[in-house]
């Protein structure tokens, strides 16, 4: 799994390569890497885009802060793992995605803390393994991701069950 360090190598490089910086935009706001966003704006999952014709994507979102970015104890926080993505090709040539199947843990928005100053939440693109089946490591019956099972959540091991490939693209904005 990326560990924490590597996650942050990533994000600190798609400020600089757009080819790795997977477009998400929170209702009227494309994200920018690192752009502040106030928790009551980004309730909703947001829309995701990028550089890509054809395939089957996957998106990983965590709060890589949590509960205070001085003191990780319960962090990363699982916020949303979506396969089933499809590209939908426009002229510009990037792809808005999608939804084609259920999600693995529906998303949750920014919580941190009281106090807190802003956590990063990250969302990284994968591309989906053939005969992925999302049923198999979501909640039975389409029911949400107990809190309980999104703390400490260990991406190294989802990667490795769902046979996940390297990440392809990434994003992040800050929230308290």
């Amino acid at each position: 799994m990326p560990s924490l360090q590597s996650l942050d190598e990533l994000l600190a490089l798609v400020k600089n390569d757009s080819t790795k910086l997977l477009g998400v935009t929170v209702g009227s706001h494309k994200i920018t890497p690192g752009q502040y966003l106030a928790k009551e704006e980004a309730q909703v999952a947001p829309k995701l885009s990028f550089n890509v014709t054809s395939g089957t994507y996957m998106v990983i979102a965590l709060d890589l802060d949590a509960p205070f970015p001085s003191f990780k104890l319960l962090g990363p926080i699982l916020h949303w793992v979506q396969p089933g993505l499809s590209p939908s090709p426009k002229d510009n040539g990037v792809a808005e995605f999608t939804i084609g199947s259920p999600f693995v843990a529906n998303y949750i928005g920014p919580a941190p803390p009281p106090g807190s100053s802003p956590h990063r939440y990250a969302f990284f693109l994968y591309e989906q393994p053939p005969g992925f089946d999302g049923s198999k490591y979501a909640p039975a019956d389409g029911k949400n991701l107990s809190n309980w099972h999104r703390m400490r959540y260990n991406l190294e091991a989802f990667e490795k069950q769902a046979k996940l490939g390297p990440i392809i693209a990434a994003n992040y904005f800050c929230s308290n």
